[in-house]
């Protein structure tokens, strides 16, 4: 999974590139979208305030040379969208289903759900 949460500055440009859902975020809803080998599954979700924006969306890949090489696309996209936006970005690992956070162009990686929560409440 791929998860881009709308801050201050607007993602609409990045929506753009992907399919419109305009729902409200649910767990089925996004368990629906990233299940393996859906229509929706590769690429970015976007969300704004309580809403899926859009799925499926291209984000902009980091150009971070200090990022670990067993990183692939989706953190690097992850990453990428984070050093250009406000926006907070949840990756999930599709081979370990490891979380990974990132805000202001920093990766934080292998968390848990505890964790996350306090991170959410600090940068959102």
């Amino acid at each position: 999974a791929l998860l881009v949460i709308e801050n201050a500055i607007s993602l609409k440009e990045y929506a753009k590139t992907g399919v419109e859902i305009n729902a409200n975020v649910s767990v089925e809803l996004l368990n629906t979208i990233f299940f393996k080998n859906t229509a929706l599954h590769d690429g970015a979700v976007i969300i704004s305030g309580e809403k899926i924006v859009a799925a499926s969306c291209i984000l902009p890949l980091s150009d971070n040379q200090s990022l670990k090489k067993t990183y692939g696309t989706r953190h690097r996209a992850g990453l990428g969208i984070s050093e250009e936006t406000d926006s907070f970005v949840i990756i999930v690992s599709e081979e370990t289903g490891n979380i990974s956070v990132a805000v202001k162009g920093k990766l934080v990686s292998d968390i848990d759900e505890e964790f996350l929560k306090e991170l959410m409440a600090t940068h959102m």
